[in-house]
């Protein structure tokens, strides 16, 4: 399939489907470091896992600590690798020899390397500081998802969600920056993103890497009891561009 023809997931696979029709809110557990954490995330109902290759990260981890982990996980689950300013042809090297699903660009990345990266991996997501004006621009950009963040990325500190109502229209708006289950609920009301992502707000400390059960447990729970409240509202996320998770997977 080209970088151009993208299909959505497949009927009745329980993701946000492409015509604009709410399924339920997409959740991703970032910062996985191990094994248990992954199966545990996956066994909870996490639609996406996410792994941090970047430089000066707690939650950093190896392609081959990642490849050892990918053995273990269940069939058909979505993977993403999580980098920062790195060189193109790395991102997509790593992507693609681990078989992930697609890669978030979490740094100063300009749009044509965002560009070059989406021919060659099946699914980018792009991160944005919030408040960021470069974001205005996102929806005519390459990624398939904008992800808005808080100033300091994996510092489990709030951002001021007004803050992402300078989203474009019609992108798939991923909603991350200090989310908890004490939180997540009332993120996902007030600013109705196609997802969230969580990292520390899951883990046993802020930092440390490791996920807690309960937390991550509760914080599902949130998330999707929050996504059929705004969907029984009879709210919609804004119809993007579509998607395909099942390129990548199909390599597995």
């Amino acid at each position: 399939m080209s970088g151009t023809e993208r299909t959505g997931p497949e009927p009745g696979s329980g993701y946000p489907s492409v015509s604009g029709t709410f399924v339920r809110m997409f959740v991703k557990i970032c910062g996985i470091t191990n094994e248990e954490d992954g199966l545990l995330a996956v066994a909870l109902g996490a639609d996406a896992l996410g792994f941090v290759f970047a430089p000066g990260s707690p939650r950093q981890v190896t392609p081959g600590a990642v490849r050892d982990i990918l053995r273990r996980l269940p069939p058909g689950t979505r993977t993403v690798g999580v980098f920062r300013d790195e060189k193109p042809a790395r991102v997509v090297e790593i992507v693609n020899s681990l078989r992930l699903g697609g890669a978030q660009l979490h740094g100063r990345e300009p749009e044509s390397e965002v560009g070059w990266i989406r021919e060659r991996v099946p699914f980018v997501i792009q991160g944005f500081h919030a408040g960021d004006p470069a974001m205005a621009a996102a929806a005519a950009g390459p990624a398939d998802v904008v992800l808005i963040d808080a100033p300091e990325p994996g510092s489990g500190k709030v951002f001021d969600w007004a803050l992402a109502e300078g989203a474009p229209p019609g992108v798939r708006l991923l909603l991350a920056g200090g989310l908890t289950a004490d939180n997540v609920g009332e993120a996902i009301r007030r600013v109705r993103p196609w997802g969230v992502d969580v990292s520390s707000g899951v883990e046993t400390s802020p930092g440390s890497g490791q996920k807690d059960a309960r937390r991550l447990q509760r914080f599902l729970e949130e998330a999707r009891a929050a996504g059929t409240e705004v969907e029984d509202d009879g709210w919609e996320p804004a119809e993007a561009r579509p998607y395909d998770w099942q390129e990548g997977e199909a390599r597995r």
